[in-house]
């Protein structure tokens, strides 16, 4: 694909869109949501304006050539080299760290978070049976530090 300057200027009104980030909460400015207002880049609306256009939605797999293109891209970037093998598809952030939450962890264990973090960590903690411990990180000067006596002390405790 060819490198292509995209419009960060226009905005896109997503008022009234069943839009998270607008249409369901009050907020000024909705940062705590990971949602871009940018229109999505015209390669990316072709692709999926011809896949809906297949008249059959089954169930489908996700290809060697997706895998392909992220193996690449870090590779190419970073020199870092990792393989299919390394890698497992997941249909997002959050139910990953559900799974793994489940997977790494026991019914009642504490799990250690730095807050102010996305509020939804602690949702998914809670919702799986497992008790929220924070170590609050300090802001001083406009910046935000460790505090690494506390996270000492509850680190020893697990």
């Amino acid at each position: 694909m060819k490198n292509t300057k995209y419009d960060f200027e226009s905005i896109t009104d997503r008022n009234n869109t069943n839009c998270l980030k607008w249409d369901f909460f009050n907020d000024d400015l909705p940062m705590w949501v990971a949602d871009m207002d940018f229109k999505v880049a015209p390669q990316i609306q072709d692709a999926i304006l011809k896949r809906a256009n297949h008249p059959v939605y089954g169930y489908t797999i996700v290809p060697d050539e997706l895998f392909n293109v992220y193996i690449n891209w870090w590779d190419s970037r970073y020199d870092l080299k990792m393989s299919k093998e390394d890698m497992a598809y997941s249909i997002g952030v959050m139910p990953s760290i559900s799974s793994m939450i489940r997977c790494l962890t026991e019914e009642n264990d504490e799990i250690l978070i730095q807050t102010p973090v996305y509020h939804v960590f602690f949702y998914v903690i809670e919702d799986n049976n497992r008790k929220v411990l924070e170590n609050q990180l300090i802001y001083e000067n406009g910046e935000y530090r460790i505090d690494f006596d506390d996270l000492d002390e509850k680190l020893s405790k697990v």
